[in-house]
This record gives structure tokens, C-alpha cells and sequence, in this order.
């Protein structure tokens, strides 16, 4: 039996494009397509082979031979160790161009629909700084660079704010700079690890689940507002008392201050008790005229201004005219329903998750939008043909999925519903194209516009319009 080479290097490997999740494509010299990570399309790299499959092999570039065109220089001191914005080093220009790529070769060739016009891929207009919620976490035990771990010297520094290195969830990088979120949130984070220092304030310790500052959750609304949340592995009152007065004297731009006691394994903050210490506890957000109360823990599009985009664009997919029954498939908060219930006689939105919908109908009345109807449930098993015939037919559908796409059953149960049209956002191409094939016998797919909600990234957005075939 021959054994596996170990260290594999293969060597003058020319990139021809982009491929899923952000690697690039390439080929062998006998023709087999190869997945390199750490390089840009248009590079020429020589890349060790991480893993053989039968159809493809898996490497990462070790040196650049030559560059590639498309390549640009990073903005951030962190780029290639944090792993949030790995596409920084290719033009803005060629990332919208792979990303829309991306979508419509998904469609083709996992969808089997060819035919249908492609609107060009929507932009964003900030290409930085355009996240309007980041989350960091505090560790005694920071990563260490290569030339820190073979150092002989004793590392005294080992505290850390800032993000978890992939694979390796118990390192956190230090975070000198971030080009994620506007100004003041370099500011805030950097005081609060400085403060935390000169006071002797512990960082938490993963490993053996102790320490007193854990992780810090920023969020700010169109209007400049902010939120900071601190979540605290135990009470200390004199600790934390005195570093919130000092986040609220030195930054008047923090309108909501709060804080969390997580002694859990994880950090996750669904199940905590959020403890308002300065403020109303939450921000609003206006979108087009309609207000949104955003708290520590609601969930909304990070992009604010592209995601408004997206509602727009929605909107003009739907071609609303004001008599029609839209039904508004994974709901979330109801940000899509009721920007388009406006438009419609009535909107009924369904979603799995009850904190949801219960701020779904809050923003309802907020907004004074009574033809708005939302219910929880497990998608797959609340709209299923009882809920159908209880309800008014749609007239539209629109279905804005998680990442895994919509399953099978809801599918069937749309064939069923029989809506003269269907307007698909996806935040994944692949699940996207593989629910249109299951929809393509009944629908035609007429219109696809692919949308960057996240510049830097390989994430790309689409939204397909399918029109009932007679």
C-alpha cells in the first residue's frame, strides 16, 4: 500500500478564480481542481496539501510566487490571524464580481435553472466600518505569534480583548485596531482593556472558568447612539461600578450602559439577565419611517444601510400594489413584513423563535400596522395545510431562510399555497439554488439580484424572484 506523503508541496499553482467559503481555484498539472486558502484569484502559489480528495484537493499557500493583479494591500494589522475580513487583500471591485459568480453558477449548476436575468450585484457604499454590532471577549491567555512562542523570554503581557482565533477557541487576539465599526468602538474597547489593567481588573480564564471580565458587546444605532453591555463572569459591585462610570464619563456618546453575571460554561446571552445600569436599555432604529427598538439581545441586519437596500429591493421584487395577501416566511422580527406591509392588504408572518415574534408585534405597534399577523412555531410544523386553510391565500410569498434554506416540507407546503409569486432572500446561494429546484417545475425563476452585505468577505446576499408559470 503506498502511504500518504507527508509535507506535500505543490509548487507554481496559477489561482483562475474564487471558490466557495473564500478559497481560490486552481488546477494541478494532470488537470485536478485544487482549493487553496490564503491566496487571491489571479496569485501564482507554491501550497502544501492539507488534504486529498477524490475530486479535489484541499492546500494552503506557503509562499507567493507572483502576484496576482486583483491583489490590494490591507487595511488592518490583522489580517491573515484574526480571520473576519480574509478577502481584504483583493479589490473591492473583483469581490463583487466573484460574489456574484458565485450566486449564479450556484443556481445553474445546483439549481438547474439557466435562463433569467441577472441584475448586477448591489454594492455596499462603506466598505468598512459598516457593522453596527461587534462582540469581543476578554482571556488571561492572548495568542502568542511564532516568534513570541520560540522566544526565551518570560511574556508577561497575556491579557487579551478581542476575537477568538478560528480553531483554536480558547486563544483570543488582541485587538489593536478594527475596521468593522465606526468610531468610538476602537476607542471604547481599547479604554476598557487599558482601565482594566491599571485597576488590576481580572480576565477571564477559559480554561479554568474564573476571572471577573468576560466578554463586551458594542452596538449603535443610525443616529450615533451606543450601547456597550459587559458581561461579567461574577459580581464584584465595587469593581464594576467603578469601571461603568468610567466608560459614562469618558464616552457621553454610550446612551444605554448594561451589564450580565454569566457563570455558565458558554457566552451565550439568550438566557441571561441583562441589568440596565445607565439608560433606557435599548436603542431605536428608523428605517424608511418605521421605528425599531433594538435591545442587547434582538437580532437585526448588522449592515444598517444595506440591509435597507435589501428591504427596498425586496419591496420592488414584490411589485405590491395594495390588495394582496403576502405571507412573510421566517419572519425574524419582522423587519421584512413590515416594510412592505405598507403596501399590502395584509401581511402574516411565521418564525420559530417567540422572543422574536414578540418583537415583531411590539414594532407592529409601534409602527401602527394592524394588518400585520405574526405566530412561533417550527417552521416545517406550523405551516402546514390546517394553517393554510385558516388563513387567506397569498397572493406573495416571501421567505427570508436561515443558512441551511428552507426545508423539504415547507417547500411542499408553498407548492400547495400556490402564491402567483415568490420573492427568495437567502444569505446562501448553495440552499438557495437547491429549494429552486424543487420550486422550478411550478415557477419560473425570472430575476436574481445578488446584494454585499459584507464587504471583505466572501458572504454575499440574493434575492430571486419566481413567477407562478400559467
Amino acid at each position: 500500500m503506498q502511504k500518504k506523503k507527508k509535507n506535500q508541496i505543490l509548487e507554481n499553482i496559477r489561482l483562475l478564480s474564487a471558490g466557495a467559503k473564500g478559497v481560490s481555484v486552481g488546477k494541478t498539472e494532470d488537470g485536478k481542481t485544487i482549493l487553496i486558502s490564503g491566496a487571491v484569484p489571479g496569485d501564482t502559489v507554491n501550497a502544501r496539501v492539507k488534504k486529498t480528495k477524490k475530486n479535489y484537493i484541499e492546500a494552503e499557500s506557503i509562499e507567493l510566487v507572483e502576484k496576482s493583479p486583483y491583489r490590494v494591500e490591507p487595511q488592518c494589522m490583522h489580517f491573515s490571524v484574526c480571520g473576519g475580513c480574509k478577502w481584504q487583500n483583493l479589490s473591492y471591485e473583483k469581490q463583487l464580481e466573484f460574489k456574484q459568480d458565485e450566486v449564479v453558477n450556484n443556481i445553474r449548476r445546483i439549481g438547474g435553472v439557466v435562463d433569467f436575468e441577472i441584475s448586477p450585484i448591489l454594492g455596499s457604499e462603506e466598505r468598512y466600518f459598516y457593522r453596527n454590532k461587534m462582540e469581543f471577549s476578554f482571556s488571561n491567555a492572548r495568542w502568542l505569534t511564532l516568534e513570541e512562542v520560540n522566544s526565551t523570554e518570560e511574556i508577561s503581557d497575556r491579557n487579551a480583548l478581542g476575537f477568538h482565533i478560528p480553531g483554536q477557541w480558547s486563544k483570543i487576539l488582541d485587538l489593536k485596531e478594527c475596521f468593522l465599526q465606526e468610531a468610538p468602538s476602537n476607542d471604547i474597547r481599547l479604554a476598557i482593556k487599558h482601565y482594566a489593567e491599571e485597576n488590576r481588573l481580572s480576565f477571564f480564564d477559559v480554561r479554568h472558568q474564573e476571572g471577573f471580565l468576560r466578554t463586551l458587546m458594542m452596538r449603535q444605532n443610525s443616529r450615533g447612539e451606543w450601547m456597550v453591555l459587559l458581561q461579567l463572569f461574577e459580581e464584584n459591585e465595587v469593581q464594576r461600578v467603578q469601571l461603568l462610570d468610567f466608560l459614562l464619563q469618558r464616552f457621553p456618546k454610550i446612551s444605554t450602559l448594561l451589564y450580565a453575571i454569566n457563570p455558565k460554561g458558554n457566552d451565550s446571552l439568550y438566557d441571561l439577565d441583562i441589568h440596565t445600569y445607565y439608560g433606557e436599555g435599548f436603542l431605536y432604529e428608523e428605517m424608511d419611517g418605521l421605528k425599531f427598538k433594538i435591545g442587547p439581545k434582538s437580532f437585526f441586519q448588522t449592515n444598517y444601510k444595506q440591509a435597507l437596500e435589501l428591504y427596498r429591493k425586496t419591496l420592488e421584487f414584490a411589485d405590491l400594489k395594495g390588495d394582496e395577501v403576502v405571507y412573510d416566511l421566517y419572519t425574524g422580527t419582522g423587519t421584512i413584513a413590515q416594510y412592505v406591509a405598507r403596501n399590502a392588504k395584509q401581511v402574516i408572518g411565521i418564525e420559530a423563535v417567540q422572543e422574536a415574534i414578540d418583537a415583531a408585534k411590539e414594532h407592529a405597534a409601534l409602527n401602527g400596522l394592524a394588518n400585520c399577523t405574526f405566530y412561533c412555531g417550527d417552521m416545517k410544523d406550523i405551516f402546514n395545510q390546517d394553517f393554510l386553510k385558516s388563513h387567506p391565500k397569498a397572493d406573495v410569498l416571501i421567505t427570508d431562510p436561515p443558512r441551511d434554506g428552507m426545508h423539504p416540507k415547507v417547500v411542499e407546503q408553498i407548492l400547495n399555497l400556490s402564491p402567483k409569486k415568490i420573492v427568495y432572500v437567502s444569505c446562501n446561494s448553495a440552499t438557495q439554488a437547491r429549494d429552486l429546484a424543487m420550486l422550478k417545475e411550478h415557477y419560473n425563476l425570472v430575476r436574481i439580484l445578488p446584494v454585499d452585505m459584507f464587504p471583505q468577505t466572501h458572504h454575499v446576499e440574493n434575492i430571486a424572484l419566481l413567477i407562478k408559470k400559467s
